[in-house]
């Protein structure tokens, strides 16, 4: 069981900068010292001072009765270290009914677990366990449960634990510990051993592949496939070839899973699928086209589907819209209830719309009535709008672009909407009440209620406890209270602030911000405080900022927006290529920028000095801008993916505004990228421009152009 001591925190910040930073409560005075007294004795406890923290823990108890939870689970830890279990079994009994709910409280259930079988009550470990089991973590919560079963002697139960433990979970410190218990029972029960079903063989070698831990994982099939029958056995077959595909010795997997017999069903459509990729990644058009045949004797399978979607990429990367098209359409149709249904519709509808099919407008209707929840949802909108508008149905243009700013206010299409809806000729025009009440019956998901931005009763409580443990430099313990109320007490963005305020950094707090409320861009700009905007958009280094963007001429609001997404303002940033800083320059390229820039002593280093990586990189973006006349899109997809793609992409379709070019960006990433900038843009400019400014999301305000 993981000792309750690394929840601890170790390290503690000046009472004095916190108080800065948070501002204290009135009432907060009287409980700091007793809080620092906690703090002394969670610091003696991890340093294995066990008499000397059960003095101090017990001399700020009284005083702290609002963080009971937390001295009444240090306690107990300590008492429990010192053997004392008798005691700890008395520290533990206020986290039974204490309130409001505490993240304290399952790790509790786990030390009384612990407590309770050196007290030889294991069968009253077990209730406990079984009866919390769900607000366990894991494995810990099932190592736990083995543990007390093996103390009551029910040694078949502990084995079964044990075993969930070790195949579910291989790469954790608890399957370690429980492949050892399961060496020590198994001569134990000798034939009344447990044998782990197949499937939950297989799983601990799936979780290998799925943590990339290829080696072990194709170790454990192989082994697999040696000691098991039927299905499973095909299954543990197939996915050897699945792992060599995924660790990119296609050519060899290919040829092994041609040559494969299974006799499974489901093991065969996963072994045509793996064939149906390796062929896409050595180029095989005419083996995939058979394979994908083959897989149509599984009309059903998510093998299929899979091999599906995996030929529509495919073809969609090469522009051949007949043929991706009849595999997105396949998807769509074939698998109507799967989650990839609604992507794979949508291909079909955008290809009819870039192309200028009749049946461009079915095709988007379509996608809203059968995939309301859909990510391309605001998309269908705006361009059901532009072939209104292109139709001379202002009206219906207008219904369309209301919804979409009710619905999407922060998105990059509920920002385009919002700029059409300014144009003169909408302005004038009335919506039409047939598209209005189409538009409005969309089954869109349920939002939540509205956010109250004054704080309940049980946030203050939340946020209170949150200070007293960051005033004693208790900073982790303090986030994790926060986390567990943002998900339990019913105002996460209120807590999210409180969070972010404590931050020791601006990107800090934005991932805060973006951790506690992920759904922040369907909150309108005007319904919730200045201050929560600011801390999802902060703009630390202006004043650098805005001298290297007035040096070469570029937006600070697109250059703020551009770093939002590359570091989030984080100037010690690495990318998994190398990319550094804030505006992500990689090494080589900056050697260059700073040449060009007249850097005589340049260093990797300095792309970490936020100064010298906002003057490298804005004069990278700048050079992108003016070879593409300007155009941001295509400059941000350039920054993102590189201008060969970029080129290769505007060849595939005439498009009449740059949301067409940036929709029709085959990869999710590069497309997301743009699309994240440009409304990052847009907010940065309304939050710091100032009342008078411009609230477009085309740099410089301008909608873009009528069509």
């Amino acid at each position: 069981m993981t000792n309750p001591r690394c929840l601890a925190e170790s390290t503690r910040a000046p009472w004095l900068k916190l108080a800065a930073l948070l501002g204290a409560l009135p009432a907060l005075g009287q409980t700091v010292a007793p809080a620092e007294a906690l703090a002394r004795g969670i610091q003696s406890y991890e340093n294995r001072r066990y008499a000397e923290a059960v003095r101090q823990i017990k001399a700020a108890q009284a005083r702290l009765p609002r963080l009971a939870d937390y001295t009444a689970y240090y306690l107990a830890a300590a008492h429990s270290d010192l053997k004392d279990f008798a005691a700890a079994k008395k520290d533990l009994e206020p986290l039974h009914s204490f309130a409001p709910a505490s993240p304290m409280q399952a790790k509790g259930v786990l030390l009384e677990s612990r407590v309770l079988v050196e007290l030889q009550e294991p069968r009253e470990a077990i209730r406990l366990l079984r009866e919390r089991y769900a607000e366990l973590p894991q494995p810990l919560g099932d190592l736990a449960l083995a543990t007390a079963y093996e103390a009551a002697q029910d040694l078949t139960q502990a084995a079964t634990s044990y075993q969930s433990v070790y195949f579910n979970h291989p790469a954790t410190e608890a399957a370690v510990l429980a492949d050892s218990a399961l060496g020590r029972l198994r001569p134990s029960l000798g034939s009344a051993y447990p044998a782990p079903p197949p499937r939950l063989r297989l799983e601990r070698a799936n979780r290998w592949m799925a943590a990339r831990e290829y080696v072990a994982a194709r170790k454990a099939f192989a082994a697999l496939a040696a000691e098991l029958e039927g299905e499973e056995r095909d299954l543990a077959r197939v996915r050897i070839g699945a792992v060599d595909y995924l660790r990119n010795q296609t050519s060899a997997a290919s040829k092994y899973l041609d040559g494969l017999k299974v006799e499974a069903a489901e093991a065969n459509a996963e072994r045509l699928y793996y064939l149906v990729e390796c062929a896409r990644r050595l180029d095989a058009e005419p083996q995939m086209g058979a394979t994908l045949e083959e897989l149509a004797l599984h009309p059903q399978s998510r093998w299929r589907l899979k091999a599906l979607l995996a030929a529509g990429n495919h073809f969609l990367l090469r522009n051949d819209p007949e043929r991706y098209e009849a595999s997105y359409r396949a998807c769509h149709e074939l698998f109507p209830a799967e989650p990839e249904a609604a992507g794979c519709q949508w291909r079909v509808a955008w290809s009819a719309y870039l192309r200028r099919r009749k049946e461009a407008s079915a095709l988007l209707r379509e996608h809203l009535d059968r995939f309301p929840a859909s990510s391309n949802a605001g998309a269908a909108l705006y361009f059901l709008g532009r072939l209104a508008e292109a139709g001379k149905d202002p009206g219906a243009a207008r219904a369309c672009y209301a919804r979409l700013v009710e619905r999407f206010p922060g998105y990059y299409y509920g920002l385009l909407a919002r700029d059409r809806m300014a144009q003169p000729a909408l302005v004038r025009a009335a919506p039409s009440p047939a598209m209005e009440r189409w538009v409005n019956q969309i089954p869109f998901p349920a939002r939540r209620a509205p956010e109250h931005h004054v704080s309940s009763a049980a946030t203050e409580r939340r946020i209170e406890r949150a200070r007293l443990l960051y005033a004693a430099g208790l900073q982790t313990l303090a986030e994790a209270e926060l986390r567990f109320g943002a998900k339990s007490d019913g105002q996460p963005h209120l807590l999210a602030i409180e969070m972010a305020r404590s931050a020791q950094s601006p990107y800090q707090g934005l991932r805060f911000m973006k951790s506690l409320v992920s759904d922040y861009f369907t909150v309108p700009l005007d319904t919730a405080p200045p201050h929560f905007w600011e801390l999802l958009f902060p703009l630390p280094f202006r004043a650098e900022l805005e001298k290297a963007a007035g040096s070469t001429g570029l937006d600070p609001y697109m250059v703020a927006g551009l770093i939002r997404q590359e570091s989030e303002f984080n100037p010690k940033a690495v990318s998994r290529r190398d990319a550094r800083g804030l505006t992500q320059v990689r090494p080589s390229t900056g050697r260059q920028l700073a040449r060009r820039a007249g850097l005589r002593k340049y260093s990797t280093a300095l792309l970490f000095q936020p100064a010298t990586n906002l003057k490298l990189g804005t004069i990278y973006l700048r050079a992108l801008l003016d070879q593409w006349g300007g155009k941001w899109e295509q400059a941000l997809a350039s920054y993102n993916a590189g201008k060969s793609r970029v080129i290769e992409w505007l060849r595939w379709g005439s498009f009449e505004e740059a949301a067409e070019f940036v929709e029709t960006i085959p990869f999710t990433e590069t497309r997301e990228y743009v699309q994240s900038v440009l409304r990052n843009a847009a907010i940065y400019r309304r939050l710091y421009e100032g009342p008078n400014g411009r609230a477009g999301l085309t740099p410089g305000g301008a909608g873009p152009p009528a069509r």
